[in-house]
């Protein structure tokens, strides 16, 4: 077989040896996917080069964040026409890629994901970087623990009144 082909068989034989078939499966499965799969960049295009993250910001973020001051329309919404584009009411401001990265970890969170998942997403190297430093707790999720404590509370409080 091809250089392709020994690399990954090499890569799956240096991981398994090491106790760990999931990571020699998810090694392998990189490696097939790339031709040089130890100079690829983490966010590839379909050319295989690195992504870069102005031209999302410009293209994917900013483009349904603001809209046309004349129409009201966003910008894929119109041909080749030049507009003037400002922010559309109610539409948060962009903070950044740093902030973008805290949405992501505490949104995640939100909805159920475990830290580890979230630290993985990240690439951090320590599960407690994502932790203190990107999961924020939520104005609903200190609301809902208060009244959850409330109701324990309350419970406890009618319990010790009918028994005395």
């Amino acid at each position: 077989m091809g250089g392709l082909q020994e690399r990954t068989e090499d890569a799956q034989e240096q991981s398994s040896s090491s106790g760990h078939p999931a990571r020699a499966k998810a090694l392998g499965s990189i490696q097939v996917r790339s031709d040089e799969p130890l100079k690829r960049p983490v966010f590839a295009t379909m050319k295989r080069t690195a992504v870069i993250l102005n031209n999302v910001l410009n293209r994917q973020i900013l483009s349904v964040l603001n809209a046309c001051a004349d129409c009201n329309k966003l910008p894929n919404e119109h041909g080749k026409e030049k507009h003037e584009y400002k922010r559309i009411a109610g539409r948060t401001k962009w903070h950044g890629w740093h902030a973008f990265r805290r949405g992501l970890a505490t949104n995640l969170h939100d909805l159920g994901v475990p830290d580890k998942t979230i630290q993985a997403i990240l690439r951090h190297a320590n599960v407690a970087v994502t932790q203190n430093s990107y999961i924020k707790t939520l104005e609903s999720q200190s609301i809902a623990a208060m009244r959850q404590l409330e109701s324990l509370v309350d419970v406890k409080l009618i319990a010790a009144n009918v028994e005395v």
